[in-house]
């Protein structure tokens, strides 16, 4: 299924990080949720295998893109990835 609407976010997962990051800069609350978030995806054991950043296991993410958006090579639209993010949070806090 590659059905445009699915697609929102025509970029790549570089520039959905910076515009992420900018926004977080302006609303802190976000941005820890945001932070938050991402650490929850990271890697296991992510220490162990170069590049030794806590980045997200690439199948994980594809299966995550697939379930989410139909599409295991979808880049997410900003706004999908702060309410989930603050959905999150909010779920965590009960």
């Amino acid at each position: 299924m590659t059905d445009p609407q699915w697609r929102t976010y025509p970029g790549s997962w570089s520039k959905l990080s910076l515009r992420l990051f900018l926004r977080g800069l302006g609303e802190p609350r976000m941005a820890v949720d945001l932070i938050t978030a991402a650490w929850a995806f990271r890697r296991r054991d992510w220490w162990k295998q170069a590049p030794f950043l806590p980045l997200p296991d690439q199948p994980y993410l594809r299966w995550r893109m697939y379930t989410a958006y139909g599409d295991e090579g979808a880049v997410p639209p900003v706004e999908d990835v702060i309410r989930f993010a603050r959905w999150r949070r909010e779920l965590l806090r009960s």
